[in-house]
This record gives C-alpha cells, sequence and structure tokens, in this order.
C-alpha cells in the first residue's frame, strides 16, 4: 500500500486550499460589487422573470448560490423583498451557480490554471497593496481564483490511485454494481457531502476527481451532484433559524425547490442522464457513456485510456463537460417548470411555516438581524439599516408614553402601568443598542470596503444617540414622578406651553424616523429641516426660560412649579439634541473614506 497518512493530511489541506479559494474570490467580487447588490436585489425583483435573471447574475456574479441564497433570506427577513419575489431570486440562483462548475471544467483538464498561478499570484499580490479600494478586492479575487485551482490541482496529485491502492477505496466500488441502489446511495453520499462542506461547488470538484480517476462510472456522478443540489439549502437554512417567520419560509422555499426538483429527476433518472449524454456528445463530439461503458466491457480504447489505464486528457475533458452540464440541463429545466407555479410555493411554505400570533412589542427581539451566518458583510449592512429604524419606532412610542404621563394623574390607575412601560422600554432599548453594537462590530470585522466602514461607524453613533433618547424620555418621567411626589400641579398655562415644546420635539422626531428609513438614500431637505427643527426648539427653550423667570416673580405660580417646569422643558430639549445627532450620523455615512 503506497498511499500514508501524509498523503491523506495532504489531500485534507488541498481541499481546504480550494473552499478557501473559493470563499476569497467570492469576498472580492462582494467587495467590489457590495453596494450595487444591496441596490440590484432591493429593486430589481419587481416581477418573476427579472427575479429569476437577478438570481442568475448575483449568483454567477458571488460564484456561490449558498451565499446569493443567504443574501435572499436576510432580505426577506428585513422586509427589503416579498416572499414570492424572493422564491424568483432563489429559482435563479440554481442556475447562476451552474456557472461556477463551468468554470472548474473548462479549467480542469484542457487548460492547467495552476502552472500559471504564480503568474496571476505576482498580478493579484501587488494590487492588494494599491491604495484604491477597488484594485484591492480585484486584487484578492485574483488571488481566491489562483487558490482554488492550485487546490483542485493537489487534490488530483494527492487522491489515492485505485489502481495502485485498490483495498483503499474497496468500499467504494462495493456501492458501484448495485443499479438503481448505487444511484440514490451515492445520491444521499451529494448531500452529506454538500452539507458538510458547504459548497456545492467543493462536491462538484471531488466528483470530477472520482469520475475522471476511474472510481466511479458517469451516472454515479451524476447521482452525488444531484444530490449535492439538496445539501447546499442547509446554509440558508441555518442563516435563517434566528430570522423571522419570512426568513425561514424563504429558506423552506429554496430547500422545496431542490427537493422536488431532484425526486423528479430521480424518478426518470436514467433517461435524464442519458439525455445528458447526447447532449454532451452533440457539443463535445464523444458521450461519457462510451467511457463508462467501455470500462464495463474492460475496452482499453486508445482514446479513451492511456497507457496506464486512467484516463486520456480528451475523456477526462468529456466527462468534465458532462458533469458541468447535468446540473446546468437540471436546473434549467427545473426553472422552466417550477417558475409557473410561484404562487404555489409561496401557498405551500406558508402553510408550512405558519405565522405564531403573539404579541411581542414589549418583549425584547431583534426582528432582522440575529446570531445566524454572516454570509456578505456589505450585505448585512442592510439588516442592521432595518433594525435601526425598527429601534428609532420604538423609542418613538416611549416619546409618546413620557408625554402621555405628563398629563396623567398620579391616583389614576395608568399612571403606575405608564411608568413601568417607560421603565421597561428603557431596559429593551439598552439591550437593542448592545445586541445592534455587536451585530455591527461583527460586520465589520468581516471583509468592508471603506465605503462600508464609514456606514458602520455612522450607524454605531446613530444607536448610542437613539438609546440617549431613550434614556432623555424615562429622566421625563422620573421628573414627573419626583413632582408628583412634592405634590406639585402644573397650571393650564404651563401643561400648554410643555405640550408646545413636544409638538416640536415630536416633529423632529418623526423627521428623524423618515431619515433612518431611507438612510441609504437620504433627503438633503430633511437634513436641513432637521437642523431647523433643533433651533426652533432651543428658540423655544430660551423664550419659556426667561418666561419662567418673569412668571415667578410675578407670583403666576410658585417657584418650585417653576423648576420641575424647566426640568422638563430641559429635557425636551436634550432630545432635540440627541435627534440632531443621529441625523448627523446618517450624514456621516456618506463622508469620503480616507485613502487606504
Amino acid at each position: 500500500m503506497n498511499y500514508s497518512v501524509l498523503d491523506f493530511i495532504s489531500l485534507l489541506g488541498s481541499v481546504c486550499l480550494f473552499l478557501y479559494g473559493m470563499k476569497v474570490m467570492s469576498e472580492g467580487l462582494q467587495k467590489v460589487a457590495g453596494d450595487r447588490l444591496r441596490n440590484i436585489l432591493g429593486i430589481m425583483t419587481r416581477n418573476r422573470v427579472t427575479g429569476v435573471l437577478t438570481g442568475i447574475a448575483i449568483t454567477a456574479l458571488i460564484q456561490s448560490s449558498s451565499a446569493s441564497t443567504v443574501m435572499v433570506v436576510s432580505f426577506v427577513n428585513a422586509g427589503l423583498m416579498s416572499l414570492q419575489q424572493a422564491m424568483a431570486v432563489i429559482f435563479g440562483a440554481n442556475v447562476g451557480t451552474t456557472v461556477t462548475t463551468w468554470i472548474i471544467s473548462a479549467f480542469s483538464f484542457e487548460v492547467s490554471i495552476s502552472d500559471y498561478s504564480i503568474v496571476l499570484l505576482a498580478i493579484g499580490v501587488p494590487m492588494m497593496f494599491m491604495k484604491k479600494s477597488t484594485y484591492k478586492s480585484l486584487g484578492e479575487f485574483l488571488i481566491g481564483f489562483c487558490f482554488l485551482f492550485m487546490g483542485l490541482d493537489l487534490i488530483s496529485r494527492y487522491v489515492p490511485n485505485l489502481q495502485e491502492n485498490p483495498q483503499m477505496l474497496q468500499f467504494v466500488t462495493n456501492y458501484t454494481t448495485l443499479g438503481y441502489g448505487s444511484v440514490l446511495i451515492f445520491f444521499a453520499l451529494g448531500i452529506v457531502v454538500t452539507m458538510v462542506a458547504q459548497s456545492s461547488a467543493a462536491t462538484f470538484a471531488i466528483t470530477l476527481i472520482m469520475c475522471s480517476q476511474g472510481w466511479i462510472s458517469f451516472p454515479l456522478g451524476c447521482a452525488i451532484i444531484l444530490g449535492g443540489n439538496i445539501g447546499t439549502t442547509i446554509t440558508p437554512i441555518l442563516a435563517s433559524i434566528s430570522g423571522n417567520v419570512a426568513a425561514k419560509r424563504a429558506a423552506m422555499g429554496h430547500l422545496l425547490f431542490n427537493v422536488l426538483g431532484s425526486f423528479i429527476v430521480l424518478g426518470c433518472f436514467y433517461a435524464f442522464v442519458d439525455f445528458v449524454g447526447d447532449i454532451t456528445e452533440w457539443l463535445e463530439g464523444m458521450n461519457p457513456h462510451d467511457i463508462t461503458a467501455a470500462e464495463e466491457a474492460d475496452m482499453r480504447d486508445t482514446t479513451l485510456f492511456d497507457e496506464k489505464g486512467g484516463l486520456t486528457s480528451r475523456a477526462q475533458s468529456c466527462v468534465a463537460f458532462g458533469l458541468a452540464m447535468f446540473p446546468t440541463v437540471f436546473n434549467a429545466c427545473n426553472l422552466l417548470i417550477m417558475i409557473w407555479f410561484t404562487k404555489l410555493y409561496v401557498r405551500i411554505v406558508t402553510w408550512l411555516v405558519p405565522t405564531r400570533h403573539k404579541d411581542d412589542e414589549e418583549e425584547f427581539s431583534l426582528k432582522y438581524i440575529g446570531r445566524g451566518i454572516l454570509s456578505a458583510s456589505e450585505l448585512n449592512i442592510t439588516q442592521a439599516q432595518k433594525e435601526i429604524l425598527l429601534y428609532g419606532q420604538r423609542v418613538q412610542r416611549m416619546l409618546g408614553m413620557a408625554r402621555k404621563i405628563i398629563h396623567t394623574d398620579p391616583k389614576d390607575d395608568s399612571y403606575a402601568e405608564t411608568l413601568s412601560r417607560i421603565e421597561k422600554y428603557e431596559e429593551i432599548s439598552d439591550r437593542m443598542e448592545i445586541e445592534i453594537g455587536n451585530y455591527l462590530n461583527r460586520v465589520a470585522e468581516g471583509r468592508l470596503s471603506p465605503e462600508g466602514k464609514m456606514r458602520i461607524a455612522g450607524m454605531l453613533r446613530i444607536i448610542s444617540e437613539i438609546e440617549s433618547i431613550a434614556d432623555g424620555c424615562l429622566n421625563v418621567a422620573k421628573t414627573v414622578q419626583r413632582k408628583n411626589q412634592n405634590n406639585v400641579e402644573f397650571d393650564e398655562s404651563v401643561l400648554h406651553e410643555i405640550d408646545r415644546m413636544f409638538d416640536l420635539v415630536d416633529s423632529a422626531m418623526k423627521n428623524m424616523l423618515e431619515l433612518l428609513e431611507e438612510m441609504e438614500t437620504p433627503e438633503s431637505s430633511k437634513i436641513v429641516a432637521a437642523y431647523n427643527r433643533e433651533r426652533e426648539i432651543n428658540n423655544l427653550r430660551n423664550t419659556l426660560r426667561d418666561g419662567n423667570i418673569f412668571n415667578i416673580n410675578n407670583k403666576e405660580y410658585n417657584y418650585q412649579e417653576g423648576i420641575f417646569f424647566m426640568d422638563l422643558i430641559s429635557e425636551a430639549e436634550k432630545l432635540g439634541d440627541y435627534m440632531l445627532n443621529v441625523v448627523e450620523g446618517v450624514k456621516h455615512q456618506f463622508k469620503t473614506a480616507p485613502a487606504q
């Protein structure tokens, strides 16, 4: 036996290099087009046709159906697209992922990219040190591209040779002659391998090596790839665990689409594989079934087998072409059939993942973000933006409670209830700030463009100021509580002035939320309006402060009432300052990033 433990460890390292290359290449492209991807996915899903085209384009670009589907799940989670729109994108993503298989197939045997890897690295590595972030990201893409094919070449080098070490792979050959049972076994193997690797491209690469080495026949290779089509759904499912019901439905829709399509093909497996073989022969000039037939008949055709009994480069190219054609034809047929049943899919997944009816408004929960998988840092920013808007809306309700308690009789039952709700909301606000901040920090640790880093900095400032607004609302409630403990009652004229101030604060809050809702494209007029509101609040505060001294001197009300009156006015003025700080945080996102 010539295969050592060191060879096996080297094989594992080769697979790891391949997977790392896929990751670096994908992330490099995502950084180049991060903002564009958010905009495309946000606006380009008006109907199922554009949705499908979007799914194909995005997946072909970032080289991962799992990553693009996780993006879709997060966008549904963030409310940027409906479930029906998401299903169309998911359908397209399954076709787009075949681009990766074609890249691997095209360059694996006809051209040895690994021979030119050093040259490509000589181009890619210097780009990493350029100032412009786009060049850095393109450099990452080239480096990942090199690692991917270097890993593929090393896998071919370190896989055990079946002729030299037949005892090692005897367990494989034991399951290759069971007819349709073999198909089911290797179909299950494809599911497991893809779930573990979380990459259908890795499964395709492994299958390509197994077929080119003669371990398994072309039909069994197709069975593994078919199983990988189901295994790739595990990543979006994991990502949806911490999401809302809509995100879980999107992930379930992806699983349902792949499972139904795979089982339909399993029902007519041999006929479908023959069809793919015929297409391959028509385009490539050779049918991969001929290789399988020659192996079974022990006919060593020199056009198919070399002197050592292995496949010739021509035969390997034919097998690679056929294996790439199989998922392409399968996903295209699946798409053409299933696209007409999009609405039915939505109804089915809605039934499978029902809504849990419960009022969780006053329970701590993040709606749009969680501890799930962070697939693409640039795209995770959108989820954080939606969560920040929800955070602001929650604090707006708290502001309404603070204003209400000013007018509530302390002897009324609703007074204690309102005070308790304000305190509870403030605790929730503290926890939301921590959770959103931690999430943004995790996103910042990913591969972000300079623009993305500026967005993160701006959002961290925003959540800090929103939490200050919540603190200010609690301070209003505490001031009212102290006033009531001292048996102080406000005159109607005083309450009227307090309402004037809070009308301005409410207006500032509404304007702030509108800016948070359009955080990526804030209107300059609303930013100007925010400064005007803050000026009006300051001017009214100054006017009321001067009037308060005059009223106390003229015995309109006593000194203690005037103190509590101005305490409330001061707290309201601080709320206006915090709201302006939030607006400036929105502006901060779009400052020019420093050169790196």
